[in-house]
């Protein structure tokens, strides 16, 4: 759902689960890579127009998830 909405509000504002998703550990990732990748794939492109309205630091936030190493999954 995510994916389709990356603006999704799970409870507090607009768009706090995508925050909390790239605010996890990148070791959170390891078991879902391929989640991690579409994930930036969905914000790669428009960073404006996904940080429009979002908590003031979310910009960076977003920079520091596109920017970090992707995680290959366990084997």
């Amino acid at each position: 759902m995510l994916i389709e909405k990356p603006l999704l509000g799970a409870s507090l504002y607009e768009g706090d689960l995508l925050l909390a998703a790239v605010d996890a550990p990148a070791s959170a990732g390891a078991s879902l890579p391929e989640l991690g990748a579409r994930l930036r794939a969905e914000i790669t492109p428009s960073p404006e127009a996904v940080v429009a309205g979002l908590r003031r630091d979310a910009a960076e936030d977003l920079a520091r998830f596109v920017a970090r190493p992707e995680t290959a999954s366990p084997t």
